[in-house]
């Protein structure tokens, strides 16, 4: 049976086929489908884990009890599961264990462009690479099958272009693996003599997998009749370069991006006049090949940073593009924004009001630095606003103190910012943290997280009690309030500020966006009332608009959170 795929959803249906049992993810745009979509299939137990770390160990946990797992993220929280990763890597395993890591050249939602292939290197792990969705779920099966071969986790590496875009795949049926029984083997025991012992086997290994890449068929020539060049490249590049120069080019496509073999691309090389390396982000291939003795053109002409399309590649080689589409009209430029109603606004505007530096983090809510509430001033990563500010108030001290808060959503919280929050009540800076809490991991399209009360498949689950949890690490202080209030958001600023001890505000109220959130009548303008003083607009909500001498409210976007009601000094806006 064949169906058009997304990329995800056919590493999802690689992981059905494949007989695996467990998957814990955390979600991260471009990776969140893969588990979502496994999800649908009854015969995986799909979770979100905290944070990528957890998920790791979670799914390394399954296979050293006998079932095949997986787990599933972005880039950047590769960098979060690094820990485990390495040491994975030495244990090996006996059940098969894939990661699947979604890269996103262009940073369409990231905060970096990193390449994960310095992952698999450093790592010494085998990295796949599909090109398309129908390699993706065969590269799937695959790397459980090499995984259990081997004895070695193995990474699957998608990126956002094939991540998100859809071609036919034929599908199969499930494989029913029997667990491996589980033996006790104090060997596993990571230390002193044990792991220079497993070094020797991880470079074994890696030599094994060296000649496995010269045979497998994940690696092919494809020989036209153009031999004046040729060219080596890998993922969603190798699309942009058939696309390019056609079915008349010579091509080795690398499906096993690590380690990569050695004799294959000297044969290649010497069938050709020159070779030409088409990878997007780091060069990780052309290194390979000039470390092996073969002279290749490639960052010389093919960028390094942002990602690569078929009329970027043409244009850097001068090649005639393909005709684009021309628009009458151009299109105006579109910022994202905070959605109309969305509860953080009422905190941005008050932070923003008052002046603080706002330590940001990861989530929807990082768009609090866009204008005209301007009212973030930074951020890193996932849980590093809590951490941060400890650190920002250190160096500071009572002149940053009363100046200087800490934002971060409900799900990065659980992710990363307990332990950020624990530094400062045990070290005692005095901190402000606010908690962004809209009961959903908003970011991401609206997943479940141990805040909400319900696991990945909506069935009731445990649920973090935020408030109890930030007194049992150390706070004293601790308030929730409603950031549509704004009377209230202000009150409880200015006085968690002004306390000479670590404080938690916890905003509470959730997502607009969720169906089940009940939304009120759109707001009206009152036209006598209105003077076009714009006071309103100060919050940045697009449902509102400055039409001539007065404001006008898009009925569409409004939900009637009344937060703009209360910028009004005449009472123009009303129910």
């Amino acid at each position: 049976m064949k169906e058009l795929m997304l990329g995800n959803k056919a590493v999802a249906r690689g992981l059905y086929e494949a007989g695996c049992s467990v998957i814990s993810s955390y979600p991260g745009t471009p990776s969140t489908e893969i588990t979502e979509e496994a999800a649908k299939y009854p015969e995986i137990y799909c979770e979100w884990a905290p944070n990528e770390k957890v998920a790791l160990e979670v799914a390394h946990g399954t296979t050293v009890g006998g079932k095949r797992a997986a787990c599933c993220m972005k880039h950047v929280g590769l960098n979060v599961a690094a820990d485990p990763l390495f040491t994975i890597s030495y244990q090996g395993v006996e059940a098969g264990l894939v990661i699947c890591v979604a890269d996103d050249p262009g940073m369409f939602s990231s905060q970096n462009e990193q390449d994960s292939r310095h992952y698999a290197i450093a790592a010494k792990i085998p990295m796949l690479e599909p090109s398309d969705s129908q390699e993706a779920l065969d590269f799937t099966k695959e790397a459980f099958r090499l995984s259990e071969e081997y004895h070695t986790p193995i990474l699957l590496r998608m990126c956002t272009r094939i991540s998100h875009s859809q071609s036919i795949v034929e599908v199969g049926t499930r494989e029913e693996v029997p667990a491996k029984e589980y033996v006790k083997d104090t060997q596993r025991v990571m230390m002193t003599t044990n792991s220079l012992k497993a070094h020797y086997r991880v470079e074994e290994r890696t030599q094994a997998m060296t000649q496995f890449a010269e045979t497998t068929p994940l690696n092919r020539m494809e020989m036209g009749e153009d031999t004046s060049i040729g060219i080596i490249t890998s993922s969603t590049s190798y699309q942009y370069v058939r696309e390019v120069f056609g079915d008349k080019a010579c091509v080795l496509k690398l499906g096993l991006s690590w380690p990569m073999p050695v004799e294959k691309i000297r044969t290649f090389a010497a069938q050709v006049d020159k070779v030409l390396v088409v990878e997007e982000l780091e060069p990780i291939i052309e290194n390979h090949c000039r470390q092996i003795g073969v002279a290749v053109t490639g960052k010389e002409v093919i960028p390094m940073v942002d990602e690569l399309t078929q009329g970027r590649i043409s244009r850097c080689l001068g090649r005639p593009e393909k005709a684009a589409v021309a628009l009458e009209d151009e299109i105006p430029g579109r910022p994202p924004v905070m959605c109309a109603g969305c509860p953080h606004r009422g905190v941005f505007y008050t932070l923003s009001k008052n002046k603080c530096m706002v330590y940001g983090d990861i989530g929807c809510y990082t768009l609090g630095v866009m204008p005209p509430l301007n009212a973030m001033d930074l951020n890193v990563c996932m849980g590093a606003s809590c951490s941060g500010l400890h650190g920002f108030n250190l160096a500071g001290g009572e002149k940053t103190e009363k100046h200087s808060v800490a934002v971060i959503g409900d799900s990065t919280f659980v992710h990363s910012g307990i332990t950020g929050i624990t530094d400062i009540a045990y070290n005692q800076t005095n901190s402000t943290i606010i908690i962004l809490d809209n009961s959903i991991t908003g970011m991401t399209g609206h997943q479940q997280n141990p805040t909400t009360g319900k696991n990945l498949r909506g069935e009731p689950a445990g649920k973090v009690d935020l408030e109890a949890l930030c007194r049992a690490v150390g706070f004293r202080r601790v308030r929730v309030v409603d950031p549509n209030n704004l009377k209230e958001m202000d009150k409880a600023l200015k006085e968690e500020l002004a306390a000479e001890e670590p404080s938690v505000i916890i905003t509470r109220s959730p997502c607009v966006m969720l169906k089940e959130v009940p939304k009120a009548p759109p707001l009206k303008v009152d036209l006598e009332k209105c003077n076009g003083c714009s006071l309103c607009m100060r919050i940045g909500c697009p449902a509102l608009s400055l039409r001539g001498d007065h404001v006008e409210i898009d009925n569409t976007q409004c939900i009637g959170c009344q937060v703009c009601m209360q910028m009004c000094h005449r009472d123009a806006l009303i129910v």
